[in-house]
């Protein structure tokens, strides 16, 4: 499975990315665009550090468990349910908001998160981490057709 650690990996999804405009749409769920690399932003923030959450009390019960099936080598389903704190409900400049995301992203290149504690998985690995973020990213991309 691909890993946000590795430098191509980064630069597929940098490029991907940048295939997003205003005009994008979703093929699911309900988030426009700039929602979604808004929350895409939160995410690295979290990864990097920069953002901490606790985990819930249903992570603590089922997190470790689903992380299993969530690790596997396959795209995530559509509509899963997103942490409450990662819903966003403004909107804004896609293009800022991208080169936002984007910046983050490339920060992956000096820094692997041991440590990281998703509010839901509970802590990860850093290669754990770097697969889920892949994961996640690769997710809301195809959502939107990128």
């Amino acid at each position: 499975m691909k890993t946000i650690f590795d430098k191509r990996t980064r630069e597929e999804v940098i490029n991907r990315i940048n295939t997003l405009s205003e005009n994008s749409k979703p093929q699911w769920g309900k988030m426009n665009v700039y929602q979604m690399v808004k929350h895409c932003t939160m995410w690295e923030e979290m990864l990097l550090g920069k953002r901490k959450y606790k985990q819930s009390l249903l992570g603590r019960i089922v997190g470790k468990m689903a992380l299993k099936n969530m690790l596997k080598d396959e795209p995530a389903a559509r509509n899963m349910p997103t942490v409450p704190s990662f819903k966003i409900k403004d909107n804004g400049d896609v293009t800022a908001a991208k080169a936002e995301w984007i910046k983050l992203i490339k920060q992956h290149d000096l820094q692997e998160n041991s440590g990281f504690i998703h509010p839901f998985f509970g802590p990860l690995t850093a290669d754990q981490a770097g697969r889920m973020a892949y994961k996640h990213i690769d997710h809301h991309l195809r959502q939107f057709n990128s």
